[in-house]
């Protein structure tokens, strides 16, 4: 029995790489492309006090993958080929929700003022998506060029194959990094507007 199921282990082994193997010859150079969703700002006025000097912005990430395969039937029905062709990405900010404290009288200058000093938040948002445009490209193709097709033996097998090359692609280390080198470009940008706190000085305007 331990002699069989090492047999049949060797032998599972040697199957999936000759199966990989096969496939190697149908990968394809990706074409990518990469666009940024419209966006919409909403604002809204929670019953809870908040920091009466400082809105609160939430940004809704959008970081979607349209990935179009080739589907190459091996000869001899000995199964199927699935490979990247295009990736079509979706990924930017599509919604802002920016919070201002009820304190300040809807229409009021110092609710014009907060709203102006988050809309420079909101900016800090959209410039780093512009400004990591061709590093994110850059990642995808090199994330996608890395992919071999997969091999799947049965034709219901081919949309599992597409979720498997999917997740590949989403969790490749360039495309992680790039998010985090996005997520740390951020912050730092945020943290420059708030430490800048021109806002104070609008505000005792307002109230002078």
């Amino acid at each position: 029995m331990f002699r069989f199921f090492t047999f049949w282990l060797a032998c599972f082994v040697i199957t999936a790489g000759y199966a990989e193997d096969k496939c190697v010859a149908y990968k394809t150079r990706p074409g990518v492309q990469i666009k940024k969703p419209d966006w919409v700002k909403k604002v809204g006025q929670p019953l809870r006090m908040m920091d009466l000097y400082h809105g609160n912005v939430i940004a809704t990430l959008v970081d979607e993958y349209d990935i179009v395969v080739n589907v190459n039937e091996l000869p001899n029905n000995d199964g199927f080929c699935v490979g990247i062709k295009d990736i079509n990405a979706t990924i930017g900010y599509s919604d802002f929700l920016v919070k201002v404290d009820m304190r300040h009288k809807f229409g009021s200058c110092s609710y014009k003022t907060v709203l102006e000093h988050e809309g420079e938040h909101i900016n800090a948002y959209l410039s780093v998506i512009d400004d990591f445009q061709d590093d994110l490209k850059k990642s995808v193709y090199t994330a996608a060029n890395s992919i071999i097709p997969i091999y799947v033996k049965k034709e219901e097998d081919i949309d599992d194959a597409i979720d498997n090359l999917n997740y590949k692609l989403q969790h490749h280390p360039d495309v992680v990094l790039v998010k985090q080198q996005i997520s740390a470009a951020e912050e730092l940008r945020n943290e420059k507007i708030d430490e800048d706190n021109s806002q104070y000085e609008e505000l005792k305007k307002c109230n002078g």
